[in-house]
């Protein structure tokens, strides 16, 4: 896969900070409330992190939970608005989803209401059969 070269690419938890997750973050309607401690706490529990800088900042991240072998989640897709539309999360999302340590999970799912015709051209399905437990309301502050 060819990726931009204006762009640094990172499968690591240690390439990134809460607060250079907390910036992005204050870019969405669902994760601004989140707290320093709670991401780093987040993060501690995270299987895999994915992350992009530009010139130094982090412009893009996406998490993944799971067990690497049967199945994985794919959790808070961000792009910094300044680098959207550029192909930068198709290429967080490819990067991830052909990284040797998740490219032969079979199933890979997300949770997206907001994302969907992207996650699309990516390949993801919507399915019909979900089931949650959400004992509290999703956060949207």
């Amino acid at each position: 896969m060819k990726l931009n070269p204006e762009y640094t690419f990172y499968d690591s938890k240690l390439a990134l900070s809460p607060a250079d997750l907390q910036d992005l973050y204050r870019f969405t309607r669902w994760g601004r409330s989140r707290s320093l401690e709670q991401i780093a706490k987040m993060l501690e529990g995270t299987s895999m992190c994915f992350s992009i800088r530009h010139n130094g900042k982090l412009i893009a991240f996406c998490r993944v939970l799971t067990d690497f072998v049967f199945r994985g989640s794919l959790w808070d897709i961000l792009v910094h608005p300044d680098h959207q539309g550029k192909g930068v999360g198709s290429q967080l999302l490819k990067y991830t989803l052909e990284h040797p340590a998740l490219k032969n999970v079979p199933v890979i799912v997300t949770y997206t209401s907001e994302l969907t015709s992207f996650m699309g051209r990516l390949g993801f399905e919507p399915r019909d059969g979900l089931m949650i437990l959400q004992r509290r309301p999703m956060e949207y502050s």
